[in-house]
């Protein structure tokens, strides 16, 4: 029995709410759009993508199992703490969790060093994001909007790469490149 490619559905579910809280803490869209954030943090980026990564350890894919299941936590996280905790926490506390995110992020984007380039761009783009995220909660609002920028970016390479992996398959062929994995030594 052949079992599916969950990434695709964890790299969609990742890359919408991404898109969607990116384009608040860019300025693109105002703040009062939170519940539609939230609603995908719950639901498709929370637990699908928690659920992409559950299917991906019987394939044998511990990148795919770790980053599925830890970044759908992060939004299960993010929708719970927003909608029942937020109250009083002071953005120290928050810059922390996300910066706290950005090592784990490293760690990673290290790992991606042995897989295709599409997840290289990804998990590089995502680190920089945690980055500004984090310590535009220390203060500096600036950074907080280009987080929000960096993190557009990140949402366009993942929903990319869940569109190569579908198509490719679909198809059979390379129809969208994800750039070459690198030969294990």
């Amino acid at each position: 029995m052949k079992i599916a490619n969950s990434a695709p559905v964890g790299l969609f579910g990742f890359g919408v709410t991404t898109w969607l809280l990116s384009s608040i803490n860019a300025g693109i869209l105002p703040g009062t759009g939170l519940g539609i954030v939230l609603a995908s943090a719950f639901a498709f980026g929370g637990t699908a993508q928690f659920i992409a990564g559950l299917m991906e350890a019987p394939r044998g894919n511990t990148f795919g199992f770790v980053a599925f299941c830890s970044y759908g936590a992060f939004w299960l996280t993010f929708g719970a703490f927003v909608e029942f905790f937020a109250k009083g926490v002071p953005g120290a506390a928050v810059g922390t969790w996300l910066l706290l995110w950005a090592v784990f992020t490293a760690f990673m984007f290290i790992g991606t060093f042995a897989l295709n380039k599409a997840l290289q761009v990804i998990f590089g783009l995502l680190l920089i994001t945690f980055i500004l995220l984090g310590l535009g909660e220390f203060g500096m609002g600036s950074l907080h909007t280009l987080g929000g920028y960096f993190g557009l970016a990140t949402a366009v390479a993942a929903m990319y790469l869940g569109g190569a992996d579908v198509i490719n398959e679909v198809y059979g062929r390379t129809v969208l490149p994800i750039g070459p994995v690198p030969p294990r030594a």
